[in-house]
């Protein structure tokens, strides 16, 4: 089981959990920009994002 920061909750329900390997200080960039133990939500919500623009971005290219 992936360990996780327990001052922190439990972890969300229904996520996979997956490395992502960083250029170095990016992790430090991003902490800097959101704040302490919010990296993991930052990174799905941009994943998730982008996931749905490409999705859009295909049905537009196959004409549906």
């Amino acid at each position: 089981m992936a360990s996780y920061d327990a001052s922190m909750g439990r972890p969300p329900l229904g996520v996979k959990t997956t490395v992502v390997r960083l250029p170095e200080g990016l992790a430090e960039r991003i902490d800097d920009l959101i704040g302490p133990n919010r990296r993991a939500k930052f990174i799905r919500e941009i994943v998730e994002r982008e996931v749905e623009r490409l999705e859009v971005e295909r049905r537009a290219k196959q004409g549906g």
